[in-house]
């Protein structure tokens, strides 16, 4: 490792103690972009990257709400808003228990480069809290979403920082926080939330267009590799918005989903997910009980395994994790490459611990990262955002086709980055320093702020 990359590492990590999450992703993100500085010493004149590695502004508050019993609760609010070099900041909300500072961190520097591979004008942000809106009634998220909001519509705003929906954050929770930023600020800036409904400045196929994406990323992956996406059979992690919306495309495309899974166990169909049960995953999301075996329930015939995930337990030809952060460690990768399985397909953010991506790219596993494979979601948002200003309402048709371009071009700048930095077909490194690249470009010409 280069010594400056390893001087800013080493500060990172002592300047931010016990934040293991930030620490993976700013370890396995500075690791990439080493040929950079070898190439560009100006960086490190310049302190580009002790710059890079730190927030712009990190936002902590206190959520007091009352539930339907009259009992006062308080949860911790966030917004890291990591970097507006190239836009105004954009990222997810995630309402869940696990939510603390170090994630919001490692979910705010990994939607910074994931925002730059869009080509579209977006920094990098990512917020939420550890409220969990599971078991909730309507009125208690309400309340929640509501006190949520009055204190972070001082932090945000159209051309300021535009917050999505996450994990535990759908078009229920941003219609409450909308509602609450409107009440508030008394104008309609519709253009400060994405993943908002329809009704409101919502945009065709936001719930699907994460899986759309990633399905669409990995098609360039196996043109790139001559090989068809008909007949390969896919084992996918999660049933919610993400894996739904992959569900559909892959089959669409001719691609058999085999598993699907929640926090109990994982489904598995031998032959593949038929339309009706692909149609069901939306209705079970919406139970909010956050139980995979209720799909058995509905379709008896299917294999319902309790308790483990599905890497390396059945026969597939790709791998794509939909659910959470480090879902597969190095004992999954083991058997994912004792399975002979060639790809994975990283969907949700950071879903493989760096030693599990180290290990399959030494056995040949293609690995394709998350900050390019699920960019579709924000990707889509910015294209909510488009809408919004030209107050215009594009067709689910035009919106898939700007979609599957924005994905095609991702993968445009990665290979070339990989072609560029000599790297071979390392869509890791190549998704790193592709994203790094505008981002330092727009620092170095703004000086030093």
């Amino acid at each position: 490792m280069s010594n400056y990359v390893q001087r800013v590492l080493e500060e990172v990590i002592r300047r931010n103690p016990n934040e293991p999450e930030f620490h993976q992703t700013a370890t396995e993100i500075l690791h990439s972009l080493e040929p950079v500085f070898d190439k560009h010493p100006e960086y490190e004149k310049a302190g580009l990257l002790e710059r890079f590695v730190e927030p712009e502004r990190v936002i902590m508050f206190r959520v007091p709400w009352v539930d339907d019993s009259g009992k006062v609760c308080v949860n911790k609010g966030y917004r890291v808003q990591f970097s507006s070099a190239i836009g105004p900041y954009k990222g997810g909300l995630r309402f869940a228990p696990s939510v603390n500072l170090s994630i919001m961190k490692f979910l705010a520097f990994e939607q910074t480069l994931k925002n730059s591979l869009t080509s579209l004008p977006m920094g990098g942000g990512k917020g939420g809290s550890d409220f969990d809106p599971t078991g909730k009634s309507d009125a208690e998220v309400m309340r929640f979403c509501q006190s949520f909001m009055t204190e972070l519509y001082r932090h945000i705003g159209p051309n300021t920082d535009v917050p999505a929906g996450d994990m535990g954050v759908g078009a229920r929770e941003i219609g409450y926080l909308f509602g609450q930023y409107k009440r508030i600020k008394n104008a309609y800036e519709n253009g400060v939330l994405t993943g908002k409904d329809l009704a409101f400045g919502g945009s065709l196929i936001r719930p699907e267009a994460t899986g759309y994406g990633a399905t669409y990323f990995f098609t360039e992956v196996l043109a790139h590799e001559k090989i068809s996406i008909k007949g390969l059979k896919f084992s996918v992690s999660g049933f919610g918005n993400v894996a739904w919306g992959a569900a559909q495309k892959i089959t669409q495309l001719g691609g058999k989903v085999v598993t699907i899974s929640g926090p109990d166990g994982y489904i598995y169909l031998k032959d593949g997910m038929t339309q009706e049960m692909i149609d069901f995953m939306p209705v079970m999301n919406s139970w909010r009980h956050n139980k995979v075996s209720e799909f058995k329930d509905k379709f008896p015939q299917v294999e319902f395994v309790a308790g483990k995930k599905p890497w390396g337990n059945v026969d597939c030809d790709v791998c794509m994790p939909c659910a959470t952060q480090n879902e597969i460690r190095i004992e999954d990768a083991k058997a994912i490459v004792a399975k002979g399985i060639k790809y994975v397909n990283e969907v949700s953010n950071m879903p493989c611990t760096n030693e599990a991506v180290e290990l399959m790219q030494s056995k040949g596993v293609i690995v394709c990262p998350s900050k390019a494979v699920n960019a579709g979601g924000v990707a889509t948002s910015g294209l909510e955002m488009s809408q919004n200003s030209m107050r215009l309402s594009w067709t689910a048709e035009e919106v898939d086709e700007k979609l599957k371009g924005i994905m095609k071009n991702i993968h445009t700048q990665i290979l070339q980055a990989t072609i560029d930095y000599n790297l071979g077909y390392n869509l890791v490194a190549g998704a790193n320093i592709a994203g790094f690249d505008k981002v330092a470009k727009a620092m170095m010409a703004q000086g030093n702020v």
